[in-house]
């Protein structure tokens, strides 16, 4: 059986066999169910084996502890990608994408890691086909207030989702609207729209709601609790840094810059400089929201 999600305006579908124990564990994914679409911006089937003859790598992912090892291979009609839980241990899939990335197979080698696998797929598949669509796959923290989206980036592990928790808990009128992936999509009228996923990092945080960007910002750990607006040149290089996407490939990569530039020129980029207190959230918020009185 197919089913159909609709993320950030774009209807994927995912076959998984009935009898398949994944079923059970895809609840993450139901506040975006949809009506089934003739033509979804790309399909994704579970398979019993994929062939991978005369692959070349073309991109190896830092190994990073505690991060996802990601290799991605051409082969003559399309691609494949291998996903490990972190470096060490075996690969948990192998998935085939079409040249266009509109059509995938997915093969779970470690069947203990099938979510992973399946969301690590769809993922990368979501990235790589809505790149030229004017969206964006971000790692970020978002807190909603005052009808705006907020986000916080940084690498893993310094502060983003310690401060989205700061928000929570000291700036009234905020919730979460995505712990680790949220969706940045460029509107037809220029605006910066912000939207949940299905994609949330260790919080389950999975929200079916969008909001218009209010601004991104940095997060930088320090001694003192300051923020300051960055220059274009300063933002562009932050965007960039925090979206997912095969930058290196010449197509995707163009398509990719142009809506850096869009979002920069349309949402204001920040660096909070912060220790992980309420004085940090003070600090933020007293700056972020006075946007928008």
């Amino acid at each position: 059986m197919t089913n159909y999600y609709k993320v950030a305006g774009h209807v994927f579908g995912v076959e998984i066999p009935d009898a398949n124990p994944l079923c059970s564990q895809i609840s993450q994914y139901e506040p975006f169910t949809c009506p089934a679409v003739d033509s979804p911006v790309f399909s994704l089937v579970l398979a019993d084996s994929v062939n991978d003859e005369g692959k070349s790598l073309v991109y190896s992912g830092s190994e990073e502890s505690g991060e996802p090892v990601i290799r991605l291979y051409s082969l003559p009609d399309g691609w494949i990608s291998e996903v490990a839980i972190c470096p060490g241990r075996p690969i948990s899939s192998r998935l085939y994408m079409s040249k266009d990335f509109s059509a995938g197979r997915l093969q779970i080698l470690r069947p203990s890691e099938s979510l992973f696998a399946l969301n690590n797929a769809l993922m990368l598949m979501f990235a790589f086909r809505t790149a030229g669509m004017s969206t964006l796959e971000m790692h970020a923290s978002v807190i909603v207030n005052g009808g705006r989206a907020y986000l916080w980036l940084a690498t893993s592990g310094t502060g983003k989702s310690t401060h989205s928790s700061l928000w929570l808990k000291h700036v009234p009128g905020s919730h979460l609207l995505n712990d680790d992936n949220p969706i940045v999509r460029v509107m037809e009228d220029g605006h910066v729209e912000v939207f949940g996923s299905p994609w949330s990092g260790k919080t389950p945080c999975y929200r079916n709601e969008h909001y218009p960007a209010g601004a991104f910002t940095r997060i930088r750990r320090a001694d003192h609790n300051a923020i300051s607006r960055l220059n274009n040149f300063e933002a562009y290089a932050l965007i960039y840094s925090s979206s997912s996407g095969f930058k290196f490939d010449p197509h995707m990569g163009d398509d990719l810059h142009a809506t850096f530039e869009k979002v920069v020129g349309a949402s204001p980029c920040f660096v909070l400089d912060c220790l992980p207190d309420a004085d940090a959230a003070r600090v933020s918020s007293g700056t972020l929201l006075k946007m928008y009185e």
